[in-house]
């Protein structure tokens, strides 16, 4: 993980965290990086030194004299945020509901196969068992497969906080 300090165009000051170093300009470019304080989605890298950890030897005073690093200036502290910060936006919420709606009516009105489904499809399409809505899982070779065959199917999408 990579912190940045940020600051958006309107002077405010902050920090994130990063999986990579190209993570920033991936999520900045996608509108993703906005500012906590006045939700500006221009956001720039602010200039900070690097964080050089020094051994076990330098700290004992065994290694050669290493001269403290120099502070670096206090970034400007931000401003109170006058409402609270939501981490997702109205329309992520909104389509994590969604995909919550869909995934309770697909249980309510189709039947679990589980690791079945595209051998359970594929009999349901040639007429081996009898015609419903079923659900499970399928590896990527069986939706190929099913495909291949003309099985019309749906992927769902991932529940919003399955694994988070």
């Amino acid at each position: 993980m990579i912190r940045y300090s940020l600051i958006c165009d309107t002077g405010h000051a902050f920090e994130s965290w990063f999986a990579n170093s190209s993570g920033f300009e991936e999520q900045a470019q996608r509108g993703l990086v906005t500012c906590p304080v006045c939700d500006s989605p221009r956001v720039e890298r602010a200039v900070m030194a690097p964080a050089v950890a020094r051994t076990d030897h330098e700290r004992r005073g065994r290694g050669a004299a290493v001269p403290p690093a120099a502070e670096p200036a206090a970034a400007p502290v931000p401003a109170e945020p006058t409402q609270p910060v939501a981490l997702i936006g109205e329309r992520e919420k909104a389509l994590r509901a969604m995909i919550g709606a869909l995934h309770a009516h697909v249980a309510q009105s189709a039947e679990h196969v589980g690791k079945r489904f595209a051998d359970e499809a594929l009999k349901i399409h040639h007429g081996e068992s009898e015609s419903r809505a079923i659900y499970g899982e399928a590896s990527l070779e069986d939706a190929r497969m099913l495909h291949e065959e003309g099985v019309a199917f749906l992927p769902l999408p991932r529940l919003p906080d399955g694994g988070n």
